[in-house]
């Protein structure tokens, strides 16, 4: 199966387009999260929620998962096999393998997690 490449990047940049760019970052267990989603739940649904502190390496599994499940749901013609993120001038992080296994373990079905998901999700519902 061929599967233009320009398909799979157009989708991609929509998530990063629409739910990351500008979108402020905490862990589920910030108490931050909370006030946010009692006080201004508008501003709640552009945050990104992570199983664990927000660091550079998180949001590369994080990011590498939700890539994965996009390409998924594309057809699994392409797969991802790396991700890097440049956190500064002088420091990028590269992620090879399984995100799964860098992830925090999850009590819950893998499909209720934001980034197992092919939608433009940031958080799960609360």
């Amino acid at each position: 199966m061929i599967v233009p490449f320009a398909d799979a990047k157009s989708r991609w940049h929509d998530f990063v387009d629409t739910s990351l760019d500008h979108a402020l970052q905490l862990s589920e267990h910030d108490p931050l999260l909370t006030w946010f989603r009692t006080n201004e739940p508008e501003r709640a649904s552009r945050i990104v929620v992570t199983p664990g502190d927000p660091t550079t390496e998180m949001l590369a599994a994080l990011l590498m998962a939700k890539l994965g499940a996009i390409l998924l749901n594309q057809g699994d013609a392409l797969r991802v096999h790396a991700i890097e993120l440049q956190e500064t001038p002088t420091n990028t992080v590269r992620l090879n393998g399984n995100p799964q296994d860098y992830l925090p373990l999850q009590h819950r079905p893998a499909e209720q997690c934001w980034w197992n998901r092919a939608d433009n999700s940031i958080s799960d519902p609360f």
